[in-house]
């Protein structure tokens, strides 16, 4: 009798089907009443989001997703088809995987069922984001049991809940930074993660903040906050480049609307840069493992754009992981540890 497969379930955040605006809105309608995303009562997330943030933010979105779209699609899709597809060359016939994008196409209801299909005896929700958050890890989570638990029959189900800190990803990040080194010398290295609202890291860690030291460490009481992962990340980043304290900074991006977000803001930490005299910096984005708009546009051109105009010379943006083979080798190693 043939042995049964494991089923692997990737999952990104998501792109639009194409960067025309009528595709990015409903993209963007789909991601920002995810109430993980917006956490506030439904009727004051679907007022807000299709009255005023979708309207006005399709368009833009739709110029920059234009110019990253190739004949491959986006960035984000086929840098996640690459992965997929090496991922399963690594593991094997034993295992089958799946790719599924949180927000539009593939779903994770079509992936699931790809992988039900074919009678897993286990299956290993793998979110591919390094750090741990509600609105990315939760999100994925959430809606994964949502659709299984309307299966008549449920495999054994384990997830994975972050990866901030594997040894591996963080040397095959610190090689790719390290490329960089050998073509320029680099005044100040800059850690850029995605930011979140303070309410939101309060609602799992109630203590965050309250300390200015209390991301300083891994511990019981925040092991699975989102700010404390990405100052490890950091951390374990910088040991593995050779840096001091003073070499690097700390800092999130792409806040959206008026409440306070994580800090220090990546744009506020560009303008002090730029004033103590920094005239190069080398920018990393690890809690994206597909380059796609955060990375390439916001990083790669707003903020090298910004860091121009106050002054510096060069703000380079260090590739992501994409489809690097020690990328897939470290899938590899987290799905066999899960599995």
């Amino acid at each position: 009798m043939e042995k049964s497969k494991t089923g692997v379930l990737l999952v990104n955040v998501g792109t639009p089907d194409s960067p025309e605006t009528v595709d990015v809105w409903k993209y963007l309608r789909q991601f920002l009443m995810d109430g993980r995303i917006i956490d506030i009562p439904y009727w004051r997330r679907l007022l807000l989001v299709n009255l005023i943030i979708a309207p006005f933010r399709a368009p833009k979105s739709a110029r920059e997703y234009q110019k990253i779209w190739s004949e491959k699609g986006s960035p984000l899709m086929y840098h996640s088809c690459n992965f997929r597809d090496s991922v399963q060359q690594q593991l094997g016939d034993n295992f089958i995987v799946s790719l599924a994008m949180r927000y539009q196409n593939p779903s994770i209801e079509s992936a699931l069922e790809m992988l039900r299909q074919q009678r897993p005896s286990s299956i290993v929700i793998f979110p591919l984001f390094p750090q741990y958050a509600s609105a990315t890890v939760g999100s994925v989570h959430e809606k994964v049991m949502q659709v299984v638990q309307k299966w008549p029959e449920i495999p054994k189900l384990r997830f994975i809940d972050s990866f901030y800190d594997h040894p591996r990803m963080i040397q095959t990040i610190a090689c790719l930074g390290k490329q960089h080194f050998d073509q320029a010398g680099y005044d100040h290295i800059l850690f850029t993660f995605h930011g979140l609202p303070e309410r939101q890291i309060r609602k799992g860690n109630p203590d965050c903040f309250g300390d200015p030291n209390c991301c300083d460490e891994i511990h019981a009481g925040n092991h699975s906050c989102y700010r404390a992962q990405c100052y490890a990340t950091s951390r374990s980043l910088a040991e593995a480049l050779d840096l001091e304290d003073g070499d690097y900074t700390v800092s999130f991006q792409s806040r959206l609307g008026k409440d306070p977000w994580i800090q220090p803001y990546t744009d506020d930490v560009l303008g002090a840069l730029a004033a103590k005299g920094v005239k190069k910096i080398l920018a990393f984005s690890p809690s994206f493992v597909a380059d796609c708009l955060e990375t390439t546009i916001e990083v790669g051109e707003e903020y090298h754009e910004m860091f121009m105009e106050l002054g510096g010379e060069d703000l380079q943006l260090v590739e992501s992981l994409n489809d690097h083979p020690q990328w897939v080798e470290t899938a590899r190693e987290i799905i066999l540890e899960n599995d």
